[in-house]
């Protein structure tokens, strides 16, 4: 039930009888040569995926987000921490008012997590609230199903690479990537992010069959709906 291909009644009406919903969320900044929406795209898809069976509605992604270390990179784009914490407090406040209680909030990017105290905040200050913070792609069944492939894999390599986040006609360099220092991405401003990753990659393959990338999927949507579903007690 994604919230983009309904009405206002059909939403009323589902309230009667549950009150959950997913909220993804996902950034616009580089992903090599993939898409720069790669975040959103997949926080939103794997949430569709996971909630459809159940009926559950799945609010679009919120597009935008934490990634001040890309900056370098054009197109992409980064809110200050502080507008980010109340864009997802007032986010939530609008849900809690019209009617829902328990939320899952399914992330898309590493840079988001310092929000999560946002929600630990949220709810206690609304009675009846359940918000539970999913990072889908590190997940421990999803991530296990990576590692299992090809150990390694890293941001905007082949673990990001599904039909839906590739664009047509760009052909992928066929080499695999040596990973990036960590340690000395976390002491440089984004302009020296960028003279040490390159084309953006952190490290691993481009690309891997899409027999792969469907398994990790399937994995994915699975533990997703198990959240959703699970015991809200």
């Amino acid at each position: 039930m994604k919230i983009s291909e309904s009405n206002w009644f059909e939403v009323e009406e589902y309230l009667k009888t549950d009150d959950r919903c997913v909220l993804p969320l996902g950034s616009t900044e580089q992903h090599a040569w993939l898409s720069l929406s790669v975040d959103s795209i997949l926080s939103e898809k794997v949430a569709a995926d996971a909630a459809e069976p159940l009926g559950v509605p799945v609010f679009p992604a919120v597009a935008y987000g934490l990634t001040p270390y890309f900056m370098a990179f054009p197109g992409s784009v980064t809110l200050k921490l502080s507008t980010y914490a109340a864009l997802i407090s007032d986010i939530l406040d609008s849900l809690y008012a019209t009617g829902f209680r328990r939320i899952l909030i399914v992330n898309g990017h590493g840079g988001n997590t310092p929000v999560q105290p946002v929600t630990m905040e949220w709810m206690e200050r609304h009675e009846g609230a359940r918000c539970r913070f999913h990072d889908w792609w590190r997940a421990p069944k999803t991530f296990a199903t990576v590692r299992e492939i090809d150990p390694i894999a890293s941001h905007a390599s082949w673990m990001e690479n599904f039909a839906w986040t590739r664009l047509p006609g760009r052909k992928m360099p066929a080499e695999q990537k040596p990973y990036v220092d960590f340690d000395r991405l976390r002491d440089r401003n984004a302009a020296g992010v960028r003279a040490l990753i390159g084309d953006g990659n952190y490290g691993g393959l481009y690309q891997r069959p899409d027999e792969d990338m469907d398994r990790v999927w399937s994995v994915a949507v699975e533990e997703t709906r198990a959240l959703i579903e699970g015991d809200w007690a």
